[in-house]
């Protein structure tokens, strides 16, 4: 190849969030529900775990696997919790709660006008990946 490889792909960003999950096809099809989200690429092994998968939501991508404890990899059940939380700016934060906690997600923080100017909510998704912290710039 003659080409010059660009390091950064079109399709990416220069930070991605990677979530290690339990049943990572149950998570995808969850997000999908919840979020709009758009299944890329799956790629599972023989038993059927998804090894690596990327959806995209909005317009940012999200990688994510199911654990694999043998190769050091926990979920945030296996591991009691998650430190993590993907924030989404949203159309409309109080539509995409309701949306998320019918497709399965635990309401934490209803959502409400807040100090800063923003309305925001938040919810923890099926997967325990915790606490996707959901806000609308009010104008």
């Amino acid at each position: 190849m003659t080409g010059k490889v660009k390091p950064i792909p079109d399709r990416y960003h220069t930070a991605i969030p990677y979530l290690l999950v339990r049943e990572a096809s149950k998570a995808i099809d969850f997000y999908k529900r919840a979020f709009g989200a758009k299944e890329m690429i799956r790629m599972a092994d023989p038993g059927g775990r998804v090894g690596h998968a990327e959806i995209r939501i909005g317009n940012s991508p999200v990688m994510l696997a199911d654990e694999f404890p043998e190769m050091a990899t926990g979920s945030p059940q296996s591991l009691g919790g998650s430190p993590i939380s993907i924030f989404l700016y949203v159309k409309d934060v109080d539509a995409l709660t309701s949306q998320a906690v019918a497709a399965g997600a635990k309401l934490l923080r209803p959502v409400e006008d807040m100090f800063y100017g923003d309305r925001a909510g938040s919810i923890r998704t099926r997967s325990a990946t915790d606490g996707i912290l959901q806000h609308t710039r009010k104008t």
